[in-house]
Order: C-alpha cells, then sequence, then structure tokens
C-alpha cells in the first residue's frame, strides 16, 4: 500500500493535468477567435457574445458540480465532465454552419466546471497549513491550459481549427480514463463521509445565504472571473483595438495577426496561472508572519491573515484595470502588454487568496462552498467581455468594471469579514433556521 505522502501528490497531479486539459478545451475557441471571425464575418459585438459564451454554463454548472463532488467524490465528477466536453469537442469539429459551432462551442465550455471539482478534491487531501501552496498549485497549474491555447494552438495548427477541436476531444477521453482508474475521493472514508452528509438543499441554502460566502464570490468575480473574461476577449481585443500597432509591427495575414494577438493575451494568462502557486505561499507567509495592515478587517479569526492578503490582491487587481485603460488610450501595445503582465500577477494573488481562505471557513461543507463561489463569481466572465465589447471606446470598458463594480465589491468584502467570531455564520437567516439542530463540532 503506498504511503499517504505519495499519495496526496499523485491527486494533487491527476486533478492539475485534468483540469488543465479542461482549461485548454474551455478557451481553444477564444485562441482561433480572429479566424472564426474573418469566416464567418462577425462584429465587434459579435466576437464579445462569442467570447462571453464561453461562461454562460459556468455559475449555473459550477455549484452542481461542486455538489456532486461531495456527494459522488471528485474523481466520477471529474471523469463526467471530461467525457461530456471531450464527445462534444469532437462534433464541434466538423461543425459546418455558426449556429451548430455557436451552440456546440458553448456546451464545451462547460468543461470550466472542472474547477471546483478539483479544489474539492485537493482539500479532502491536504492539511490547514498547506492549503494555499497546494491548492495554489493544482489551480495554477490547470489555469496554464488558457495560456498555452492562446500561444500554441495557432502556432500548431494555424487557422485550422477543427483539427484542434478534434484532438482536444480524443486527449480529454483519455484523461477521464485515467482518473477513474487512479482518482481516490479523499485522504480517509471520514473525510469523504462529512462532504457527502453535508452535501444537502438546505446545507446548499445556508451557505449561498452567508455573506462571507458572497463575499468570497465577489473577490473571486474580482479576479478569477475576470481572468476567464479576459482570457476569452484578449485575443480579439489586440486583433481589433490595436490592429494598426499590430500590422507595424510586420503582422499582415489573418493568421500572422492571430499569432500575435494570441501571444499578447497569453502574457495575462501565463502570469496569472504561474504565480497562483507563489499566491498560495504568500497567504500561508502572511498566516505564519501575522501580517494584518487593514483596519476594518477582523484581526482576531484564525486566518484573518489570508483575508488580509486577499483585500491586497482585490485592490491590486483595481488599480491595474485602470492602467490598462490608460495604456489603451495611449495607443502603445507595448505598454499594453507590460501592464497585461503586471495584471496576470495581480489576478493570481486574488485567485490563489480567494481558495487559501475557502476550505478553511467552509470545513464541512468543501464542495458546496467552493461551487458557490467557483461558479456564481463566473458571471463576471459572462459580463465583462459583453461591457467590453459594447464600451463605445474598446479601451474604456476595464476603467468601468475597475470603477463601478470592484470598489463597490471591495467595500462588501471588507464589511463582511469585520467579525471577529464565525463570519460565516452571519448571513440572511441563522444557521438553526437553515439547517436545524447542529453538532457541537460545527461551532468549533
Amino acid at each position: 500500500m503506498r504511503n499517504i505522502k505519495t499519495h496526496k501528490v499523485e491527486q494533487l497531479i491527476i486533478a492539475a493535468v485534468a483540469f488543465f486539459w479542461c482549461f485548454l478545451m474551455w478557451f481553444a475557441t477564444a485562441a482561433f477567435s480572429p479566424s472564426i471571425a474573418q469566416k464567418f464575418n462577425l462584429t465587434i459585438a459579435q466576437m464579445g457574445i462569442l467570447a462571453s459564451s464561453a461562461l454562460w454554463s459556468a455559475p449555473i454548472l459550477r455549484p452542481v458540480a461542486g455538489y456532486l463532488a461531495d456527494k459522488i467524490g471528485a474523481p466520477y465528477a471529474f471523469a463526467i465532465i471530461l467525457v461530456t466536453t471531450g464527445l462534444m469537442s469532437i462534433a464541434s469539429s466538423y461543425a459546418t454552419d455558426y449556429k451548430t459551432l455557436f451552440i456546440e462551442r458553448a456546451i464545451v465550455a462547460a468543461a470550466g466546471i472542472s474547477f471546483v471539482v478539483g479544489i474539492q478534491h485537493v482539500a479532502q487531501w491536504f492539511e490547514e497549513e498547506e492549503m494555499g501552496a497546494a491548492e495554489g498549485l493544482y489551480a495554477g497549474t490547470g489555469n496554464v491550459g488558457a495560456g498555452t491555447g492562446a500561444l500554441l494552438l495557432p502556432r500548431i495548427y494555424g487557422t485550422d481549427y477543427s483539427t484542434a477541436f478534434l484532438h482536444l476531444g480524443i486527449v480529454a477521453l483519455i484523461i477521464a480514463a485515467w482518473m477513474l482508474l487512479r482518482g481516490v475521493p479523499a485522504k480517509s472514508a471520514e473525510r469523504a463521509e462529512m462532504a457527502k452528509k453535508t452535501a444537502t438543499i438546505r446545507d446548499t441554502a445556508f451557505v449561498w445565504t452567508r455573506f462571507a460566502a458572497i463575499a468570497l464570490m465577489f473577490a473571486y468575480a474580482m479576479c478569477f472571473g475576470l481572468e476567464i473574461g479576459m482570457n476569452a476577449w484578449l485575443p480579439g481585443y489586440y486583433a481589433r483595438g490595436f490592429a494598426d500597432a499590430i500590422k507595424d509591427l510586420g503582422f499582415e495575414t489573418i493568421k500572422d495577426v492571430q499569432i500575435a494577438a494570441g501571444t499578447f493575451a497569453a502574457v495575462q494568462s501565463f502570469n496569472a496561472s504561474l504565480f497562483r502557486p507563489f499566491s498560495g505561499y504568500m497567504s500561508d507567509l502572511w498566516q505564519r508572519k501575522g501580517w494584518m495592515p487593514f483596519p476594518i478587517i477582523s484581526k482576531a479569526l484564525p486566518y484573518s491573515p489570508r483575508v488580509h492578503w486577499l483585500m491586497f490582491a482585490l485592490l491590486s487587481i483595481t488599480t491595474t484595470m485602470i492602467l490598462l485603460t490608460i495604456a489603451g488610450l495611449s495607443n502603445n501595445v507595448v505598454l499594453s502588454v507590460l501592464i497585461l503582465a503586471v495584471f496576470g500577477v495581480t489576478v493570481a494573488f486574488g485567485t490563489g487568496g480567494t481558495f487559501a481562505i475557502v476550505p478553511l471557513m467552509f470545513k464541512e461543507r468543501p464542495g458546496t462552498a467552493t461551487g458557490f463561489i467557483g461558479g456564481i463569481s463566473c458571471t463576471g466572465g459572462v459580463i465583462y467581455p459583453l461591457i467590453f465589447g459594447f464600451s463605445s471606446n474598446i479601451h474604456m470598458g476595464y476603467a468601468y468594471v475597475a470603477i463601478f463594480m470592484f470598489i463597490p465589491m471591495m467595500i462588501f468584502y471588507a464589511w463582511a469579514m469585520h467579525w471577529d467570531i464565525h463570519p460565516e455564520d452571519h448571513g440572511i437567516g441563522t444557521k438553526e433556521f437553515w439547517l436545524g439542530e447542529y453538532t457541537e463540532a460545527s461551532k468549533d
């Protein structure tokens, strides 16, 4: 029998690889958006709709995926997602009209719901002191899939997105088989049983009505919701918003422009992915050092420094969003890409920081909480590209989102985290109202 240390590392690797491939399939459409737009003569607004469609299923299905991860175990939930989206990716490679392609790729985008399954899986294997780094390694490795797609798919396949979609689907089926053969739901039967026990409608309603859960959902909408919205939007943004600048760099054909725009877009995705483990480490570090610089947020919780680290991340994201608008208005593509690189790092601070908190705050309901926070937050990924695409100036959307959405979200986050005892219990309705009798252990 393998020792537990070896086993948990293996489970982390399996989850990370599966999520990486799901992420690659999720944003493969964005990687080919310039060639798809040219073939079907899409407008900028239509490109915004195509970009946002990649996120339509996430808010609805991520909570379901989190529930299933608790109820039947992460390996089975992962396999269901991989098989379903893999087969649809194969089907989309044979689409001959835009309507069919659009519908099938929107279904393939459901691969993105796998995130919450992996978060639950890792939380079931690692201890509190390792949580930030472990979750960061899982999610960071997986998120690289979007950058890999933007950077490599156009180089490998050119404008032949059909063959790319076919190959991606076939590999997804292979990974699903690996997950079923080697995946184990939890470190112990007790952990698996606790998660299964709390996978109920009443527990779900309780989590969804907690102010802290809503605040963390807003925080994740500001980082991951934004990240996936940007993944879908950026290739088209650079192709249209900096068309002359890209031509001046020597990129003339649609294939060359697609490669250039995809390369610029990958800067954000790679940094958001590569620095996510670092963010988890920083959350662990702030926790060990006891750093708590913000006066409104509680300093008495056992994980308070992690909450303060996330607030720092949210402030950084808001600042860099405004800087992206400034760079765009200056028509300086080099400056825009440099700021985009920093932006990607700040996004990683937020994503890694959020899920260094969630498994600690909602220990008994990891899948349910992850499904809500990681799922509903994806509505940001739907909304942001639409705001970007329908703004009167293609560069102004970043500032609009930062000022009119992110600042109110940060204020709510700070307020929701001001309680010194069990902030996760405060919300609409009491714990007794939603859950009835609950154990002494749940009060600890």
